[in-house]
């Protein structure tokens, strides 16, 4: 808090160095003659570190910067806080102490970055606020075909160090699409989870890049009001909990210097930043390989019409609006093996290629189109519009076949436990272990699902004209309402069934009587 009288300290300087003189025969070098980057690496110069950032902080917790002005050369000067310089230098919390000397002073961060207009600040911000910091981008490619040439240039001149651009589409869509409509997991009835199943992949993919550069934390611009913060956060604490996240949004400095568009633009423009972007969007989007999705701007009124047809410009990315559609409805076909779709109207595939064949056929049908207020993680309500054709397409026929080869009460349980399935991706707990547990469940339950679907398109509407397997538990002679010349079935024996279902009605009428039972 304050410094000692330097002739005390000299005089305490002197007689240590004597007493180190003496030890230095027996114990060799002490740690005071050390370079400084040498000291940090020991034992006692990693707790130094940290006792000093811990004190830092407890003198800082209340301002978002500290500077250090230099004191005057006199016995009584003190160091005192320069509050008025808006120069910044972010402390490092003390639980991200894992830290050598060298990158107490240098943090290297992972950025989830898209070249946009939010994510360039992003970039140029973080590295000033952490005092310079090493930035590593990291652009995934899940389908949302935005425009990838040049970005490593872009990123470069924003003040990047290096940047990794990584197609993770077949990823994408073997390791996270199937397995999610294997569970036929739907949130709330209608949402086909398109943003929510390809976060974790992201944050798995910069956890994977962080280690291998050695990085001190990631950071993302998921806003502080919606469902990605807590999805990357949550596949990080799973996967890296040593990492630290870095969450600008959730920062008041960064909402006060950019509190709309054009203090972004303005901000880019100043420092150089090439972006095209314009000061009012209608709405905001996040497209993939499964979907689509359009919030904010002019959707929260949710008694806008986001499929009047006056809006064919707006939210026509993926699929048309269905009175655009074909006049005359098409049949596609696809073979299911355990599960999986391994074909498309009678050509194999692999799971990005059906992604894709899908998208295409069901977005000239109009199919998939979805306009909903939803539930969000954190609390508040949110009125979103997704486009799904092909992943609607698959969610639908995989039902058909299910219901063909499907034990009855295997499909109940998984049935059951479908909302809660849905519930953690949406919620983002991929990687938790009632996830995996679940999905274990789910893989038993495939094991027959094999066969054939045929489905008819048209305008919007989705229609079941055949199914076909191996494996069907139906058996038109045991359920003929003909004779059954298999005699599995004796009719006779319904009359005990229902007697003995019955009971505990009767028993339940008799004690509390029939009056009760009755609205």
């Amino acid at each position: 808090r304050e410094l000692p009288n330097r002739r005390d300290t000299a005089n305490s300087r002197n007689s240590r160095n004597s007493r180190n003189s003496r030890n230095s025969r027996t114990q060799g070098p002490s740690s005071e003659s050390l370079q400084p980057a040498q000291f940090a690496e020991t034992a006692a110069g990693r707790a130094g570190l940290s006792a000093a950032v811990q004190c830092l902080h407890a003198r800082a917790v209340d301002t978002p910067a500290l500077v250090l002005s230099n004191p005057k050369a006199n016995a009584n000067s003190r160091w005192k806080p320069d509050w008025a310089s808006r120069a910044r230098f972010d402390l490092p919390t003390p639980v991200s102490l894992a830290f050598t000397g060298a990158s107490l002073l240098t943090m290297k961060i992972v950025l989830a970055y898209s070249g946009g207009l939010d994510t360039s600040v992003l970039l140029s911000w973080i590295k000033e606020t952490y005092g310079n910091a090493e930035m590593i981008a990291f652009c995934a490619n899940v389908g949302q075909e935005d425009e990838l040439k040049g970005l490593e240039k872009k990123a470069k001149k924003t003040g990047a160090s290096k940047i990794y651009i990584d197609d993770l589409q077949e990823e994408f869509a073997r390791d996270f699409i199937y397995p999610m409509l294997r569970a036929g997991a739907i949130y709330e009835g209608q949402y086909f989870l398109g943003t929510s199943i390809a976060r974790p992949l992201i944050a798995k993919r910069m956890v994977e890049i962080a280690r291998a550069e050695k990085a001190d934390a990631i950071a993302h611009g998921a806003t502080g009001k919606g469902n990605d913060q807590v999805r990357f956060e949550l596949t990080a604490a799973a996967l890296a909990p040593e990492l630290e996240i870095i969450a600008p949004w959730r920062d008041a400095r960064y909402r006060k210097d950019f509190p709309g568009r054009q203090e972004m633009i303005d901000y880019c423009a100043a420092k150089g930043i090439p972006v095209q972007a314009s000061a009012k969007k209608p709405y905001s989007m996040d497209r993939n390989l499964l979907h689509i999705s359009y919030e904010a701007g002019i959707l929260e009124d949710p008694w806008y019409d986001s499929f009047d047809l006056k809006n064919r410009d707006y939210f026509t990315t993926l699929s048309v609006m269905p009175e655009d559609a074909p006049d005359k409805p098409e049949f596609v076909t696809l073979d299911f093996v355990k599960g999986d779709c391994v074909a498309v109207n009678g050509k194999k595939l692999d799971p990005l290629q059906v992604m894709r064949t899908l998208n295409k056929i069901g977005g000239k049908h109009g199919v998939g189109r979805v306009d909903m207020v939803e539930n969000r993680f954190v609390g508040m309500k949110s009125r979103g519009v997704y486009e799904t054709p092909g992943g609607s397409i698959l969610h639908y026929a995989h039902r058909q076949m299910e219901s063909l080869t499907m034990d009855r009460e295997v499909m109940h349980q998984r049935d059951a436990l479908v909302p809660k399935y849905a519930e953690l991706v949406y919620n983002g707990f991929w990687y938790a272990p009632e996830r995996l547990a679940l999905q274990a469940y789910v893989e038993e339950s495939q094991k027959n699902v094999t066969g054939t679907v045929r489905v008819k398109l048209y305008k919007g509407g989705m229609y079941v004209a055949g199914r076909k397997s191996q494996f069907s538990m139906y058996n038109p002679h045991i359920a003929t309402m003909e004779a059954d010349p298999t005699k599995a079935y004796n009719q006779d024996d319904a009359t005990g069934f229902i007697r003995l279902n019955g009971l505990r009605l009767r028993v339940n009428s008799t004690v509390n009587g029939a009056k009760n039972l009755q609205s």
